[in-house]
């Protein structure tokens, strides 16, 4: 049974306990259905994230489509770069040294 009562006569869906470790991207996708499980109060949304978490379970979606789905539930921050986009930032071992032993000598004489 998937729900329970409350005291108000409204029945709250219970988080469902399928997570599966050998399997990595459902693993991490059930990381963040409970997540979002636990920090939900209203019932719609909870109902909202079981639906689709049972459907990514049995394969009806894939894990593209359960991200796509649950992301107006989830508080990203907005200055996320684009998912197809990454960058690194980079220095060269000659300013890496400096900064090191400039971080160095300042701790040695704060003593």
């Amino acid at each position: 049974m998937s729900e329970e009562p409350d005291k108000n006569g409204v029945t709250q869906p219970k988080k469902l306990l399928i997570d599966d470790a050998t399997n990595f991207q459902f693993h991490a996708a059930y990381s963040v259905y409970s997540e979002l499980f636990d920090g939900a109060a209203d019932v719609t949304v909870k109902a909202d994230l079981n639906q689709n978490i049972e459907a990514l379970k049995e394969g009806r979606i894939d894990c593209e489509t359960f991200y796509r789905n649950i992301a107006h539930y989830r508080n990203l921050p907005p200055n996320l770069p684009s998912p197809n986009k990454i960058t690194f930032e980079t220095q060269r071992k000659r300013d890496w040294r400096i900064k090191t032993q400039r971080q160095e000598r300042i701790r040695r004489h704060k003593k």
